[in-house]
């Protein structure tokens, strides 16, 4: 029997007011094991889908599902990582403090972090290389160890869908690796991902399915058949000729051979 999806959406429009739709025709589903690269330019609905899965926007037309129920009702399993933090970086809060804060929705309002926590919380910062900084200050810390932190905390959920806001943007190339390789591990493990992202290659080498969106859905399908150069040109309004970079756009020039079946 095949499995449920954790994520489905069958003819959804979003909207943030209720009334104007901020994304339609949405048709996807994300699998145990699977990475689904939203892309698309600025402003074509990446995040309100994402804000969708976690309740935060509402569907006004069609039908969608993640984990069994509602994205409001999902959300405590779900580890979600927004493009922009309010962490003030001049605010004196430690990485294991704000790592922490992901653990809060699991607790409720009236408890406090107890040994199961600090061990998750522990084992959150180990996954991503931040164990020797826990107690630096959250401001202190790069650009690339600050959105490793804001993954740590997505992950003290133990989620089985992660979802990722333009989470490379900024990142240095060791960071970028690691960040990469870490999805790569979350996927092993069964965990459903959810990125959005305007570089192509990372997509590629990520993710195993793709949305092309653009105010409403271009394509989606697996990664190597569905993230070509018409898909890419109705998205971005490219020439069908080439795959230029731009402000939008930062995209693999040469095809990047499929990867070899894992049973995922």
């Amino acid at each position: 029997m095949t499995p449920q999806p954790l994520a489905e959406y069958r003819d959804v429009t979003l909207s943030y007011d209720g009334h104007t739709p901020a994304s339609a025709d949405l048709n996807l589903q994300i699998r145990e094991g699977e990475a689904l690269a939203l892309v698309g330019p600025n402003a074509s609905g990446k995040s309100t889908l994402l804000k969708s899965m976690v309740g935060l926007v509402d569907p006004i037309g069609g039908w969608m599902q993640v984990l069994g129920t509602s994205g409001r009702r999902a959300a405590r399993e779900i580890g979600y990582m927004p493009q922009t933090d309010e962490i003030d970086p001049e605010f004196p809060i430690s990485l294991r403090q704000v790592v922490t804060m992901g653990r809060f929705r699991k607790l409720g309002p009236l408890r406090w972090p107890g040994k199961t926590d600090r061990q998750t919380v522990d084992a959150a910062l180990e996954r991503v290389n931040l164990t020797e900084h826990a107690h630096k200050r959250f401001g202190d810390l790069s650009g690339g160890q600050q959105q490793r932190g804001l993954l740590a905390r997505a992950l003290v959920t133990n989620p089985k869908l992660l979802l990722l806001d333009e989470p490379f943007n900024g990142l240095d190339t060791t960071s970028r690796q690691q960040l990469m390789q870490t999805l790569r591990e979350l996927r092993e493990e069964g965990v459903g991902i959810a990125v959005s992202t305007h570089d192509l290659e990372l997509a590629h080498q990520v993710c195993s399915h793709v949305l092309l969106i653009n105010r409403r859905q271009i394509a989606f399908g697996p990664i190597h058949e569905t993230l070509i150069p018409e898909h890419v040109t109705a998205t971005f309004g490219e020439s069908a000729g080439h795959f230029d970079t731009h402000d939008d756009l930062i995209a693999h020039p040469h095809p990047v051979p499929a990867p070899e079946r894992t049973g995922l």
